[in-house]
């Protein structure tokens, strides 16, 4: 069974999720100010608009991801503050050391997520 993480572990975490949230953030105004700028006076003709409309709709998708992304790890410190973080919402069990450090916005024990994962995949 599963122990409960120190105090010291848990900042080591919350670490890790601060700088998760600050590369999702970085990665989104780096887009904002490159990437999603669409000028059809750059483009030599209708092919390349609409490649640069595909990969910034691509682009889009991948930000709809991280914001996602972002809320998770916003839960997570949340769940810290609160002394939740590292209890499986499910069933309330602790959640593994090793699972936390992989995937420190989980919410979810690796039972739990597997057995979600199988209702997911009986149902497509």
């Amino acid at each position: 069974m599963a122990r409960a993480l120190s105090k010291k572990e848990i900042e080591k975490i919350r670490k890790i999720l601060l700088e998760k949230k600050q590369a999702v953030v970085d990665r989104a105004q780096r887009t904002l100010r490159e990437e999603m700028t669409l000028d059809p006076n750059d483009l030599a003709d209708e092919m390349d608009l609409a490649s640069s409309e595909y990969n910034q709709q691509f682009e889009f998708r991948l930000r709809g991801r991280e914001k996602k992304l972002l809320a998770k790890i916003e839960l997570a410190l949340s769940r810290m503050d609160a002394g939740t973080f590292g209890i499986c919402e499910d069933c309330d069990e602790i959640i593994g050391k090793k699972r936390l450090e992989a995937r420190p916005e989980t919410t979810l024990c690796i039972q739990c997520k597997e057995a979600q994962e199988r209702e997911e995949a009986a149902f497509s």
